[in-house]
């Protein structure tokens, strides 16, 4: 299924979605989050982008290993951006940023990133507009440097199925996420994949992606 939301539309769901956010992410998320944050094998002082930080859990996560390094974090989403400057507070002695920013164009320097993260933005994008994305984040990384991508994808087990059929009927109710898949895309815009694995929480189906920019 392609997208059925517009991207304009997203930012006021998610200042919606930001209060109730974090359970959904640790119900459903959780265990596909970590795995990506394991692949990322994350070395302190290392320049770390993470586009749609969302509440900022994974870059919490990011900032807590790479305190000595660069970490930036941005989101379309201001209500979604405040709950992750709070969550980050603890650790204000670490060198973080975050900022209101638009994965279609990432206003930082070409070549600069070792690694970028990225979860559960692409099942909100339609496919026409995903290669646009993908070609700035091939921009902002260095040569070699690393993108780990998570996505709500296509279920493989009994029930996992039950978000696309609510996608179909409700597609704002999850925030607009629909199964995707993103392995020929990545391949298309000048990606290696290393590794693709699914997961799933709660019934609910993801793929992690570690691919490395060529």
């Amino acid at each position: 299924m392609d997208a059925k939301i517009s991207q304009s539309e997203i930012p006021k769901i998610y200042d919606s979605l930001s209060k109730t956010y974090d359970i959904w992410g640790k119900l459903a998320e959780t265990k596909a989050r970590n795995r990506a944050l394991e692949l990322a094998d994350i070395h302190d002082g290392q320049n770390i982008l993470e586009v749609a930080v969302g509440t900022g859990l994974a870059f919490y996560e990011i900032v807590k290993k790479n305190p000595g390094g660069t970490n930036t974090g941005i989101d379309i989403s201001p209500g979604m951006l405040k709950k992750a400057e709070k969550r980050l507070l603890p650790l204000s002695n670490a060198n973080y940023r975050l900022k209101i920013g638009n994965a279609f164009n990432i206003e930082e320097e070409t070549e600069h990133f070792d690694l970028l993260v990225n979860s559960y933005m692409f099942d909100l994008i339609a496919f026409k507009e995903m290669d646009g994305v993908l070609m700035e984040f091939k921009r902002v990384l260095k040569k070699g440097g690393k993108l780990i991508l998570v996505n709500m994808t296509a279920g493989k087990s009994f029930g996992s199925g039950i978000y696309s059929l609510i996608y179909r009927i409700l597609p704002k109710l999850f925030g607009g996420c629909r199964g995707v898949g993103l392995s020929d895309k990545l391949q298309q815009n000048g990606f290696d994949i290393l590794a693709r694995e699914y997961h799933q929480q709660l019934l609910f189906p993801s793929e992690v992606i570690l691919a490395l920019r060529n």
